[in-house]
């Protein structure tokens, strides 16, 4: 559970008289989020999620919350940023900026059917879609230049066959040229924790919070990563076919795309696996701080550097 910031119960009341949402009910930390601290919040008028951004400033957030509103107005199942009385979406909590969103209905499918793969390859083009008439640009933060320079803080801490499984990796990511993909909007986190599900229907597509603007198959790739693979390193074939089918039935891959689908998902697994490596060897203060193993990830470049190309 990633707790980094202990929100008293005075200190809530306090932000919430900032917003007309009735009296507090009560509240509990959420154990999924790494870079945030988020709260469910009740109140007399619903419930909501509270998030404490830890990292990010005010300057980073209009992007974000600006980008939540944006695909909620288009139908993309986001949650809404909510106003305070002074009409601002963004506010102050503990000496941080803070913001209140809605709590969206459903619960995250983590071992997900066929059919719930072929929902998100759906949710996600529709997302990619419904971004494209956003106006605001923000880079991304966890772009090439910032996966070869946390490459070069970690490796020293690894040992021979893992340095070579980095250094193979690095290689492929060089090797795409991002800039002439087909770029846009990327939510560029589509893990199974952060889609939600009522049955088979997307019903939340949540944490917006490393949304940016870069290449649009990167963000297939990283979403393809995480729905369609086991824990130990094997792809799930059904998942695979009905995700990438139901996406591609939306936004049909152009022929660069195709050809740099391989690499696309080395890079993809290379962003995961040495940012849990750093979180692993460098450890950041917090209350209660959840910090994901990195195995799974070097298990899924091993299957990308080793197995025959995926068709798109």
């Amino acid at each position: 559970m990633s707790v980094f910031t202990k929100v008293s119960h005075q200190a809530l009341r306090a932000f919430l008289a900032e917003y007309p949402l009735g009296a507090l009910i009560g509240y509990q930390g959420i154990g999924e989020g790494v870079e945030n601290t988020n709260y469910f919040v009740d109140t007399e008028d619903g419930r909501f999620v509270l998030t404490v951004f830890e990292r990010l400033d005010h300057d980073d957030l209009p992007f974000f919350l600006g980008l939540m509103a944006h695909c909620a107005d288009r139908g993309v199942p986001a949650p809404r940023p909510l106003h305070g009385n002074d009409g601002d979406l963004l506010r102050e909590l503990c000496g941080k900026p803070a913001a209140l969103v809605q709590r969206l209905e459903g619960a995250s499918a983590l071992n997900p059917n066929p059919a719930q793969c072929r929902a998100a390859g759906e949710a996600l083009a529709h997302l990619h879609s419904s971004a494209r008439s956003f106006g605001i640009h923000a880079d991304n933060t966890r772009g090439p230049d910032w996966r070869a320079d946390t490459a070069a803080q970690v490796r020293p801490k690894l040992d021979a066959d893992s340095a070579a499984l980095l250094d193979a990796a690095l290689a492929a990511d060089h090797a795409v040229g991002w800039g002439a993909l087909p770029q846009g909007v990327i939510h560029a986190d589509l893990f199974r924790d952060n889609v939600l599900f009522v049955g088979d229907q997307v019903s939340g597509i949540i944490d917006f919070y490393y949304a940016c603007v870069d290449a649009l198959l990167f963000d297939v790739a990283v979403t393809v990563n995480d729905w369609c693979f086991e824990q130990d390193g094997r792809l799930n074939r059904a998942r695979y076919h009905a995700l990438t089918e139901a996406y591609c039935a939306q936004r049909e891959p152009s022929r660069d795309e195709r050809a740099v689908w391989r690499q696309a998902l080395i890079a993809a697994a290379l962003r995961f696996w040495i940012s849990r490596l750093y979180d692993w060897y460098f450890p950041r203060d917090g209350d209660l701080v959840h910090i994901k193993e990195p195995g799974p990830y070097a298990r899924i470049l091993r299957y990308h550097l080793d197995s025959e190309a995926l068709p798109l």
